[in-house]
């Protein structure tokens, strides 16, 4: 396994140190000086979701076209990153783990974290828990939570599509839109879950979202 090490220019991918063994992690670059960095947790790895699932690049190239380095990674037991699936709990320590590579190694400052589904997920734990500048989630399950969803004390912008087949997507929207202070919630009409068709129009989304950062 190859130790990853903070490019200089364009991407770089190879393995740092998680909690549970070696983590997967792709880093890629904006053109000129990022602005700080963020990091996107994929969908469920039980369910085939890894770094490279679409929704999860797309949202990972709006955040550099706004200007920020992003890193994109696979949870434990996901790829070949080490360790055992923990059912979201050691996952949430994974994101931390790349956060915290990130910070030390490119003397950068954290933008804010992003996710899709269960990443979404976990991404809202950790920003919940630790604080973030700023967060995404993309088809967030409310059912992951047996409480009230945490509302951290940052701007979030919640997408959705309408269309949602794999979550309850109508009490998902109205638990965030329960929230205050109020997230920003979009809702793409016609999307499922997978944002089939629709990945650009996340992508400028996304984008306006961190421009405005």
């Amino acid at each position: 396994m190859s130790k990853l090490a903070w490019p200089d220019e364009g991407s770089a991918s190879g393995f740092i140190d998680g909690p549970d063994g070696a983590l997967e992690v792709d880093v890629e670059l904006p053109r000129g000086e990022p602005r700080g960095f963020i990091v996107v947790a994929h969908p469920h790895p039980q369910q085939g979701g890894t770094k490279d699932n679409k929704v999860v690049y797309m949202t990972a190239r709006g955040a550099r076209e706004a200007g920020f380095a992003t890193l994109r990674f696979n949870f434990r037991d996901t790829g070949r990153s080490e360790g055992t699936y923990d059912e979201g709990r050691g996952e949430q320590d994974d994101l931390r783990a790349v956060r915290d590579w990130a910070a030390e190694h490119s003397g950068l400052a954290l933008g804010g974290l992003a996710g899709f589904s269960f990443g979404s997920a976990a991404a809202l734990r950790v920003a919940a828990a630790d604080g973030a500048p700023n967060l995404v989630t993309i088809g967030l399950p409310s059912a992951y939570f047996d409480e009230a969803l945490p509302r951290p004390d940052c701007d979030w912008l919640a997408l959705f599509g309408d269309q949602d087949d794999v979550i309850d997507v109508h009490a998902s929207i109205a638990a965030v839109r329960k929230l205050e202070p109020a997230v920003d919630v979009q809702v793409m009409e016609g999307a499922g879950h997978f944002l089939h068709g629709r990945l650009s129009d996340l992508r400028k989304r996304v984008e306006t979202f961190w421009a405005g950062r």
